[in-house]
């Protein structure tokens, strides 16, 4: 690689940015097995606890395309370091909780420094990666998400099994003032720009209650909430959501990149990435509950057999990254995602007493054709926008796959919900991913056409 542009100096601030993604991502994935343990000491409920996960999330999806747009207007690096900074001193401040509103309060902080790191991620590596293996460092971004998901419950065990909670936030620490050290030393700044426009804040505003309501009536309704309260929240979200959608029509550059979506590759790759965030989604929450209830796997195994997915991911992303630098990305993306649909074909008849090999196997082929789905996928995306674009092409990326995992969940909660029988309701949820990946690869196959020049790298 340092054969093509590529030097030393780089592999550091590629470093930099990949520490502090696996932190952003890992914080959802350690958390969540530490979640019993949380409540017990605060004396609070499982429900409550869960607003320890929750809040985190839910500010990263407020925030994710204002602070894309501050990168694209400023300075993405900036953003970037001011995301690891507050991040770092909020894990801190989690660690140093003495009651649940304090741990809560510290969690969205270091939700905003998530989703400064994330907003600007996409388009840092983009500024690092020459055009022509652009596609490796999208690849590496998409590895090291499916370690820190594969990885997450066993670093969470390891470390609880000899040191306190305190130490699942307190790890993020050092790890995160190498990364400031590096990114400051390392990082690019934006190109050059004959304009900036000015930031939106009126936008940001609405930017954060459309998707703080929305986002929170969706959850609301999967946890079975006021039901009352959730449909006014999620009108009244609705409401607003179409005069901020109608606003950014007048804006320079938007904050909501609906300038962007006049692109048509790039508006089926939006609504290629949902879909498929809702696939697997749906998926990956539904045979959990066929593991242990429909097959009376232990616990440990169930974990077990739902690792070859992530694992298989990570191995294929490079691959497919490879592949596609002489190759039609949109193209491979399609037939990524008829894996995984044959993968999900394979998992529903597997029979009534399957092996734990007969399982995982058939959990590598979903994961296998994730991974040639997701990189070429994420390259067509960025590749479909302007450089001084990259920020809000990155955020956008991000919240398509936010969304598309919270539609997911919401979904599988309200076929459990209709369902009386479990087995059935496992079924449903399964053969409804299918259909939304057949979407996703449609969506992606479509886009191809009459696109084939600008699809190759």
């Amino acid at each position: 690689m340092t054969g093509i542009g590529f030097s030393y100096r780089k592999y550091i601030a590629v470093i930099a940015l990949q520490i502090v993604l696996v932190m952003t991502v890992l914080d959802v994935t350690v958390v969540n097995v530490a979640l019993p343990i949380l409540a017990e000491k605060f004396s609070i409920s499982n429900s409550s606890a869960v607003w320890i996960v929750t809040i985190y999330q839910l500010v990263i999806t407020m925030l994710l395309l204002p602070v894309s747009s501050i990168g694209d207007l400023h300075s993405y690096k900036r953003t970037f370091l001011i995301g690891v900074v507050v991040f770092t001193l909020s894990s801190a401040l989690c660690a140093a909780s003495q009651n649940f509103t304090m741990v809560v309060v510290a969690r969205a902080i270091q939700g905003i420094g998530a989703a400064c790191v994330m907003g600007v991620n996409i388009a840092l590596v983009r500024l690092i990666y020459p055009r022509e293996i652009l596609g490796r460092g999208m690849a590496l971004n998409a590895m090291c998400i499916a370690i820190a998901t594969a990885a997450g419950p066993t670093i969470a065990g390891a470390i609880l099994s000899i040191a306190s909670w305190h130490w699942l936030f307190l790890i993020n620490v050092p790890l995160g003032i190498a990364a400031f050290f590096m990114g400051w030393k390392l990082l690019p700044q934006n190109p050059p720009v004959d304009h900036k426009p000015r930031f939106d804040w009126q936008s940001a505003l609405e930017n954060m209650i459309v998707f703080g309501l929305i986002f929170f009536a969706l959850g609301n309704f999967s946890r079975k909430g006021d039901l009352m309260l959730s449909g006014v929240l999620l009108f009244v979200g609705i409401v607003i959501g179409i005069f901020y959608v109608k606003r950014q029509f007048g804006h320079e550059q938007p904050l909501l990149p609906v300038d962007l979506f006049r692109n048509s590759m790039y508006t089926m790759s939006i609504a290629t990435s949902v879909c498929s965030f809702m696939a697997q989604n749906i998926a990956m929450i539904a045979l959990p509950f066929l593991y242990l209830n429909g097959y009376h796997f232990s616990a440990i195994s169930t974990g077990l057999l739902m690792t070859p997915w992530p694992l298989a991911t990570m191995i294929v992303s490079p691959i497919a990254a490879r592949y596609v630098e002489k190759h039609n990305p949109g193209a491979t993306a399609a037939l990524g995602m008829g894996v995984f649909i044959a993968g999900v074909l394979l998992l529903l008849f597997t029979g009534s007493e399957p092996s734990e090999w007969n399982i995982a196997w058939r959990m590598a082929v979903c994961g296998v054709g994730f991974g040639m789905f997701q990189t070429p996928n994420n390259i067509v995306m960025v590749m479909a926008t302007p450089v001084n674009r990259s920020g809000g092409a990155g955020g956008m990326q991000s919240t398509a796959r936010l969304v598309g995992q919270t539609l997911g969940a919401t979904i599988v909660s309200s076929v459990f919900a209709l369902l009386a029988k479990e087995s059935t309701a496992i079924t449903v949820c399964l053969y409804i991913s299918v259909a939304f990946a057949l979407c996703a690869g449609i969506f992606s196959y479509t886009r191809t056409l009459g696109h084939k020049s600008e699809l190759h790298m």
